[in-house]
C-alpha cells in the first residue's frame, strides 16, 4: 500500500468550487479498484490549506492503472482547475 498526499492552498472564494470538485472526484475514486481509501482534511490553523489523502494498492497500480484508465480523463477535468494550487503531491510508504 502507498499513501498519496496532495496538499493544496485554496483561497476562500475558491473553496466552495474546490470542495464540490473533490466531492465529485471522490465518487470516481470510490469506483477505482486500486483506491483503498480517501479523505480530505482542512487545516484548522491555516484555513487555506487542505490535504487530500488517498490510499492506493501501490504506486505502480496508481500510476499505471488509475492514471491510464478511461476514467482518469473525467477525474482530471474535475481537479484540473486547482492544479496550480498544489503545494505538494507525493506518494509515501507507511513505516509505523
Amino acid at each position: 500500500m502507498t499513501v498519496e498526499y496532495i496538499r493544496y492552498r485554496i483561497a476562500a472564494e475558491q473553496q466552495p468550487a474546490f470542495l464540490e470538485a473533490i466531492r465529485q472526484a471522490n465518487h470516481m475514486l470510490a469506483a477505482a479498484p486500486d483506491c483503498l481509501r480517501y479523505q480530505l482534511a482542512h487545516c484548522e490553523e491555516d484555513v487555506e490549506l487542505f490535504i487530500w489523502r488517498i490510499e492506493w494498492t501501490s504506486v505502480e497500480r496508481h500510476l499505471q492503472g488509475f492514471r491510464k484508465s478511461a476514467d482518469f480523463g473525467a477525474f482530471f477535468q474535475l481537479v484540473k482547475p486547482f492544479y496550480a494550487s498544489i503545494e505538494e503531491m507525493n506518494h509515501y510508504a507507511v513505516v509505523a
